[in-house]
């Protein structure tokens, strides 16, 4: 009886050693009597004791590599150090387990390895602007490269580059000449802007100025044009005046009856008229002269 119970004992022993869980996110690559036997998804497994045993734990979230920086040399012989960033995850882990020795440090090798391949064809310059087509290119070599191990790169990125010290010092003054550069053009463009605007202000005011100069000499004009108009119609007037009195003095002279007589004796008066004013020198005609003379002898024989 106590034998059964031990063996039960022992039974259960080896039966509950038999007994794997999987958590979420791994596998577990099984072997038995030595060789690949099964990979355990997630979830409680059973195994054969002393036959069966886990020979890799492998995680299946996407991890990241990151490897210390890499010296590289450009196609115009400068020497830099640049580190990079790799995200990979596991899509096979048999492949993972017996495909390389190593996987992280063969993955890290060959991301050198590429990299400087790729920084090999490149300038300098090339290679501080052209980060994403280095990232492109290497994220298709790597992940070409470690499919027989069943890794899946996912990106890469290059973290950092580090040019020599008298290269960032020549580059800081290249930038440094750049932004003064730039500086001088934008005070250059602000002043001719700046130029610009006050001749346009000049121009505006000079056109503002010629109109109202020209406003005012038409004002002026049409002035003394009204003013002209109202002297000649002034004068019109006193003319048409004067003109009316003679023609009423003649009307009233016609009906009195007078004869030739009284009439030259009114050119004579209007003669006599005439030269009270500042003239030098009258010139009357015959006709008045005989009458004149005859009236002065009429006027001597009624003495």
């Amino acid at each position: 009886m106590g034998f059964l119970i031990v063996l039960l004992v022992l039974i259960l022993a080896v039966i509950a050693a038999g007994v794997r869980i999987v958590p979420q996110g791994s596998a577990y690559v099984v072997e038995r009597l030595g060789r690949y036997h099964t990979t355990w998804s997630a979830g409680l497994r059973l195994m054969i004791p002393f036959v069966d045993r886990v020979a890799r734990r492998v995680l299946l979230k996407e991890r990241v590599a990151d490897f210390p920086p890499q010296p590289v040399i450009t196609k115009d012989n400068v020497t830099m150090q640049i580190d990079s960033v790799v995200y990979y995850m596991v899509v096979d882990p048999r492949l993972y387990s017996y495909g390389v020795e190593n996987p992280i440090l063969a993955m890290e090798n060959l991301t050198a390895t590429t990299l400087r391949n790729i920084i090999g064809d490149m300038t300098l310059d090339e290679t501080l602007t052209s980060r994403e087509v280095i990232n492109s290119q290497m994220l298709r070599t790597i992940d070409l490269a470690t499919d027989p191990w069943g890794i899946k790169v996912t990106r890469v990125e290059l973290k950092n580059i580090m040019p020599p010290a008298a290269i960032q010092e020549a580059m800081e003054k290249q930038m440094k000449a750049e932004r003064e550069k730039r500086a001088q053009i934008l005070a250059s463009e602000g002043h001719k802007q700046s130029m610009i605007l006050e001749a346009e202000g000049e121009k505006e005011s000079a056109v503002l100025q010629a109109e109202a100069k020209k406003q005012a000499t038409i004002l002026a004009a049409e002035a003394q044009k009204e003013k002209e108009i109202r002297e000649a119609e002034g004068k019109a007037e006193a003319i048409l005046k004067v003109q009316q009195a003679t023609a009423d003095g003649l009307k009233m002279i016609k009906e009195a009856g007078a004869d030739e007589a009284v009439i030259r004796l009114k050119s004579l008066e209007a003669f006599e008229k005439a030269a009270d004013g500042q003239a030098t020198k009258i010139i009357i005609p015959s006709e008045i002269q005989s009458f004149a003379g005859l009236a002065s002898g009429v006027k001597e024989v009624l003495k």
